[in-house]
């Protein structure tokens, strides 16, 4: 099983082996209990991630933890609001927990509360490591990694390639440009549009879907990521080059006009506008999409012959389009409790998560390494773990670290997702969501 976007509240105010050294800032002694074991406590979300640490941790506390006299307990909080609680705890600067949750973006928020860490960062994708950087300081040990794919049916893909003349109809009447059928891996904006008016049967009655693609459109925090895609495919981001608010760049008007093309002219179902993850799949399981944007966790079931018997087997893995491909990026972590009483225990156990052989077993596990030659040598274990390697080596992106990092990306979905469906001036949203920007950025 691999990552799933969840709804989270936002925190609070707030194989050969390299060794990996590990050195953490200010580290005291580990405390001891009257059994001479040291009790790590873990906070962790309930889910897939959870299972595929319990793993690790039962590993750890019959091997290299026993031998050290140490023992890591997870406690798991809520699924919908762990970091709301945890933040909570934070605040207080309590000793209660050795290792707290995080993730890219909320680790800005977090830095005050975590020890530093120096590990091997040429183990990792670049990115990972970034997304959880503060004022260059890494405060979290990368695990999984979640991006987004262009995900499309291999069958009717072949077909459309060998319609040059149909394609170029469609194309001209549907967007008003001429364009030939290109391999999804290859695709602009332009082809992207132009292909989905080609399995849009209100363009073209012969086509096998109703639709050629979806939007996950609906005002959603997690929508807004995958917004971002098409943003920094423009050469655009949240911020300048000075770090100054730049949501309303021309690059971010192009990618707004991107959504609201493909939803006005009808290349889209209607439904998009309250569409997510959950409606993404199944436009693409039941056929009436033949492509779209989605998490890579998506694949497995998409793949699979009993939950999605008409795309297992036929689904192409394709870059995010654009002139430049671009897919978010961000990363679930663990960091150490900077008021803990135990940080050279933690450290000695975020030091096993940091091994490559660690990470071999996590991901069999369930679990995403954020190690390039982990996902490389367990394709076998997921399919996907070559693309993820090419796009997240290649084509990625973390947003910018600011401490109100999920606020924005909700102000986000808040300020664009009617303009995103043709239902506000894209002027007008983009203005208002910069304004917007401008008290929630960290100056």
């Amino acid at each position: 099983m691999t990552f799933k976007p969840w709804t989270a509240k936002p925190a609070i105010a707030l194989g050969a082996v390299t060794a990996i050294a590990l050195i953490l800032t200010g580290c005291a002694p580990a405390a001891g209990t009257d059994s001479g074991v040291t009790t790590l406590k873990m906070v962790f979300e309930p889910g897939p991630e959870a299972d595929a640490m319990s793993v690790l941790v039962d590993e750890f506390n019959t091997g290299e933890g026993k031998d050290a006299g140490i023992a890591v307990e997870i406690t798991q909080l809520s699924r919908t609001d762990t970091f709301a609680k945890e933040a909570a705890v934070m605040s207080t600067k309590s000793s209660d927990y050795d290792l707290y949750r995080t993730a890219s973006y909320l680790i800005a928020q977090h830095a005050p509360y975590l020890e530093p860490l120096a590990l091997d960062e040429s183990l990792y994708f670049e990115t990972a490591v970034d997304s959880l950087k503060v004022d260059d300081e890494l405060y979290g040990v990368p695990l999984d990694v979640s991006n987004h794919f262009l995900y499309y049916r291999t069958d009717l893909v072949e077909a459309m390639m060998g319609d040059v003349e149909g394609f170029k109809k469609i194309s001209k009447e549907a967007f008003g440009k001429e364009l030939e059928p290109k391999n999804p891996d290859d695709w602009t904006w332009d082809d992207y549009l132009a292909s989905a008016a080609y399995f849009t049967k209100t363009y073209n009655p012969e086509s096998p879907t109703e639709y050629g693609t979806i939007l996950q459109a609906k005002n959603l925090v997690y929508n807004a990521m995958v917004w971002g895609d098409v943003l920094w495919s423009f050469g655009g981001g949240w911020l300048d080059a000075d770090g100054n608010p730049d949501l309303n760049s021309d690059a971010a008007k192009k990618a707004v006009a991107v959504y609201s093309a493909a939803y006005t002219s009808g290349v889209v179902s209607a439904d998009s506008s309250q569409a997510e993850y959950p409606e993404t799949q199944a436009a693409l399981t039941s056929g009436n999409a033949a492509f779209a944007i989605q998490w890579g966790a998506a694949f497995a079931g998409l793949n699979d012959a009993e939950q999605s018997p008409l795309t297992a087997g036929k689904i192409g893995v394709a870059p995010v389009p654009g002139d430049i491909h671009q897919t978010h990026v961000h990363t679930l972590s663990v960091g150490i409790n900077k008021y803990g009483k135990n940080k050279e225990a933690a450290a000695t156990f975020v030091n096993f998560l940091a091994k490559a052989d660690t990470m071999t077993t996590y991901v069999g596990a369930g679990g995403i390494a954020a190690m390039p030659t982990v996902l490389d040598a367990n394709a076998t274990v997921n399919p996907l773990f070559p693309y993820l390697s090419r796009d997240i080596a290649a084509n990625s992106f973390a947003a910018p670290n600011e401490k109100r990092a999920f606020d924005i990306y909700t102000m986000i979905a808040d300020e664009l997702s009617a303009a995103w469906v043709g239902e506000a001036d894209i002027n007008d949203a983009v203005n208002a969501a910069n304004d917007a920007l401008t008290d929630l950025i960290d100056k």
